[in-house]
């Protein structure tokens, strides 16, 4: 028998053998698709506590005792509940004081509990209930809709340490939702929420901590919002230096924070039809800019369009904003501040590297005139099919003229406020322009487009 029959038989036999293996139905150790994670943490005297409630079903790997049809045994589970909270829950949350890593934690009580249970409304209530007595067991619950209340303990020096905490939990599903209330001695109750792994979470940042923060955010935002970055590409093309376009961007900058801090505030409409709207009009500004380009338009009043947009574009940065503002502590105000410091440091970066490209570019390879006219006619086509693609959406949305009441007037009196300090801003960059152009000889964007062809 030649060596190729003896491998192909060996190969048939293999795979027959597989197939006559049992079937494995993996339902015990399936991951689950969404998964939400409730959790308190507080400092009392020399002890650092964590509340954490979980499904059952998350804790992965064990075939925890049911009885027919599927009912949780739960005396007979307790144990491997609390070797499965060490391995799951307990392995996976760090917790830092003053900067420094704690211990593991011990997992000081673990109790199975109902899904309409409303003891995580408060942490006492959430600690009695983790020391309570054992459910019954004959208590007829399914072991997809047990959940799991778990009390860890760390040793601390003090309760007024700062703490930090790293939280691994996205593990226990597809997507994991966790939902974490921090009690700091003598204040008030400071909640968070977030997806998957957020990374090393500050529970009662400093100002300084809060700010560094931010203006990193505000940085990496600017770099991964791609309709940002097109529209300061759009400022770009026709200008190319540096200093000129310095004030151009800062008006940018100072428009679209006034709007973040009004969204951050609550001014911002509280539709469904708002934020289409917003990237909607987002995506018609990289047009209009590029057309702009296009037709030679003078450029000594750009200034007062990149405000204008910028007004829009300031919204848009508050939806990215929007659920990252928990992490700011008590410091809200230096959030916003820090985080727009951050962007513009961003948008001097990406000046710092495009305008020598672009001065290179047109200067080696490509004419003046056509150079301006095809890349703006790019930066248009990718816009337009933005605005499309969002106007249509935005068209689905039902639009009714709200009833005024009471509150709509206090609103729009709010609205009101926001337009007379948009009017200061820019009575205000009036005058800096004039006084730059003054000054320096038309440093202040004293220049126009190539002419079309």
């Amino acid at each position: 028998m030649s060596n190729s029959n003896r491998t192909r038989r060996a190969s048939v036999l293999v795979v027959g053998l597989i197939l006559l293996l049992p079937t494995w139905s993996g339902e015990a150790h399936e991951i689950p698709a969404d998964v939400t994670v409730q959790a308190f943490v507080k400092a009392e005297a020399d002890r650092l506590r964590m509340l954490v409630r979980v499904p059952v079903s998350s804790l992965r790997d064990y075939d925890f005792p049911v009885r027919d049809p599927g009912y949780l045994e739960i005396a007979e589970a307790e144990g491997l509940l609390r070797e499965a909270a060490g391995l799951w829950v307990a392995e996976y949350v760090k917790m830092f004081e003053n900067g420094i890593a704690l211990d593991r934690p011990t997992v000081s009580a673990v109790r199975v509990a109902i899904p309409g249970d409303r003891a995580f409304r408060s942490y006492e209530t959430a600690l009695a209930n983790a020391r309570a007595a054992p459910l019954p067991n004959n208590i007829g619950l399914p072991i997809q809709q047990a959940m799991l209340d778990v009390l860890l303990e760390w040793g601390i020096d003090s309760e007024e340490s700062e703490f930090s905490i790293e939280s691994g939990l996205a593990h226990l599903g597809i997507r994991t939702v966790t939902v974490l209330r921090f009690l700091p001695p003598g204040g008030a109750e400071r909640a968070f929420q977030f997806t998957g792994h957020p990374g090393l979470v500050r529970l009662d940042p400093r100002w300084h901590q809060a700010a560094f923060r931010f203006v990193a955010l505000g940085f990496e935002h600017i770099l991964d919002g791609i309709d940002h970055l097109l529209f300061l590409f759009c400022l770009i093309v026709p200008i190319r230096r540096f200093w000129t376009l310095v004030p151009i961007v800062t008006s940018f900058t100072i428009a679209h924070s006034i709007t973040l801090v009004a969204a951050a505030l609550g001014l911002a409409p509280n539709t469904l039809w708002f934020p289409p709207l917003i990237e909607t009009l987002i995506a018609l500004s990289i047009v209009y800019m590029a057309f702009e380009n296009i037709i030679g338009a003078k450029l000594h009043r750009r200034w007062m369009i990149a405000f204008g947009f910028g007004l829009v574009h300031g919204f848009g940065f508050s939806f990215a904003l929007s659920e990252s503002l928990q992490f700011a502590g008590a410091h809200l105000l230096t959030s916003l501040v820090s985080f727009n410091l951050g962007v513009e440091l961003g948008q001097l970066f990406v000046l710092t590297v495009a305008v020598p490209i672009l001065v290179l570019v047109f200067r080696k390879w490509l004419p003046e005139v056509m150079g301006v006219i095809v890349l703006s006619a790019l930066l248009a086509h990718t816009g337009w099919h933005w605005f499309l693609g969002r106007g249509g959406e935005l068209l689905q949305y039902d639009f009714t003229v709200p009833v005024m009441t009471a509150a709509l007037a206090a609103v729009l009196l709010r609205w009101i406020m926001l337009g007379l300090i948009v009017l200061g801003a820019l009575w205000g960059l009036g005058g800096l322009h004039r006084w730059v152009g003054e000054r320096f000889g038309g440093g202040s964007a004293e220049a126009e487009a190539p002419p079309a062809p």
